[in-house]
């Protein structure tokens, strides 16, 4: 039994260090890290702009909605269509 647990120990010691000095793939991780950081000072340095930016995009998409749902005569019920039966 103890040598069972003596083997145990040294196989979990073994791939523990693979673990640790395996480095597949830990220049993306710090890549992307860093892109993250700037990101985000970024988008605190200019927070007010963006904020600016923003609110006027969606007001202009506002008002272009409002525009595109006007009736383009200006009047109620009128139209070419008339009202008369058809026969």
């Amino acid at each position: 039994m103890l040598t069972y647990l003596k083997f145990m120990a040294t196989s979990a010691k073994c791939a523990l260090r693979r673990f640790f000095t395996k480095e597949n793939g830990d220049v993306n991780v710090v890549s992307i890290v860093v892109l993250i950081g700037i990101a985000v000072v970024l988008a605190i340095i200019f927070k007010d702009a963006i904020s600016d930016l923003i609110t006027t995009l969606i007001g202009k998409i506002k008002g272009n909605a409002e525009g595109a749902i006007q009736p383009a005569g200006g009047g109620a019920g009128g139209g070419a269509g008339g009202g008369g039966g058809g026969g």
